[in-house]
Order: structure tokens, then C-alpha cells, then sequence
């Protein structure tokens, strides 16, 4: 999946490019989820090794984690925990790295990259390297994109490059 969707992605960018639009920062809105910030966090994964004292979890391997319609997948995945009075009892931060794929629901949004930064207590999620975000017919690339979950947009920057349907006949 990770495979055919950046590849089939780039043959699309790549074809259009003469065609696309190029900018140094684009305003974007990624989906319609419904973010539920009180959700569990599932995270299925190959490996996991624990460190308690510094709060961390790292999963390698196929890692998947879900929260409500949240979908995050990647090779690799460190998970950082905190809380009050020094006591380690809340998913704070996920780092995620290789192939990493982000996807909003049904039907949604997806975005990919090299690696992405999901912090929990404010829905924001920032991918970085090699970007690529399919949404509605809309193609965009770039080097990082910044997508606020709860309010359902985003930034993209960094030589944007961008595809967009033609109007129907």
C-alpha cells in the first residue's frame, strides 16, 4: 500500500508538473474527521521495547496507531509519555519515521512523508520530507505540511507543487 500510493502519487505529480502551480507556502483544509481527543490510542506494531524512566515506548515494525478516525502508519514510531507531578501516566507525543502514511477517516485525506510529529493534547500533526497530500481530486507536495486536526486545516510549504482537477464538462 505504502509502495503503490507514493509511486502512483509521484507519476501523477510528475506527468502534471509542467501544468502545476508552484509556491513557497499553500493554506490547505484536510478533511472532514471529527477528532475525538479523549480516545484511546491503539498501537499494533512488529516490535516494542519499553523504557519506564524516560517515559518512551518505541515500536518498529508495520506500527499502526488509530484514535478514533485518526490513522497513522509508519515504520517506526516513539511514543513519549508525561503527566503532572513527574509521573509518566499520558500519550503525549508520537514520532514516527519511514513511510510514514496519515489518513482521515473513510474516504478522506492522505497524506505521506518521511516523518511526522502528532502531538495529542493540540491535534497537530507536522510531516516532513518528501510530502505528498491526495484530498478530493487535488494533488499537493512540498517539504513539511502542518495540519491542525481540530479545525481541519493546514499549511503546506516549502516548493509547493500542486495538481488540481479541471472543471467538468
Amino acid at each position: 500500500m505504502l509502495f503503490s500510493l507514493r509511486h502512483a502519487l509521484a507519476a501523477v505529480l510528475l506527468a502534471a508538473l509542467p501544468s502545476a502551480m508552484a509556491a513557497q507556502g499553500a493554506a490547505i483544509t484536510f478533511g472532514a474527521m471529527q477528532r475525538d481527543a479523549g480516545a484511546p490510542v491503539e498501537i499494533t506494531s512488529d516490535n516494542l521495547e519499553l523504557d519506564r524512566e524516560a517515559g518512551r515506548v518505541e515500536f518498529t515494525g508495520e506500527v499502526l496507531l488509530v484514535q478514533g478516525e485518526v490513522r497513522l502508519s509508519a515504520e517506526r514510531l516513539l511514543a513519549l509519555y508525561g503527566g503532572e507531578d513527574g509521573r509518566r501516566d499520558r500519550l503525549e507525543e508520537v514520532l514516527a519515521e519511514g513511510g510514514v502514511v496519515f489518513v482521515s477517516g473513510e474516504g478522506g485525506a492522505a497524506a505521506e512523508a518521511d516523518s511526522a510529529v502528532y502531538t495529542l493534547a493540540t491535534g497537530v500533526v507536522v510531516m516532513t520530507g518528501n510530502v505528498l497530500l491526495v484530498e478530493e481530486g487535488s494533488t499537493l507536495a512540498g517539504d513539511r505540511l502542518t495540519l491542525d486536526l481540530p479545525t481541519g486545516s493546514g499549511r503546506m510549504e516549502g516548493r509547493v507543487r500542486t495538481l488540481l482537477p479541471g472543471a467538468a464538462e
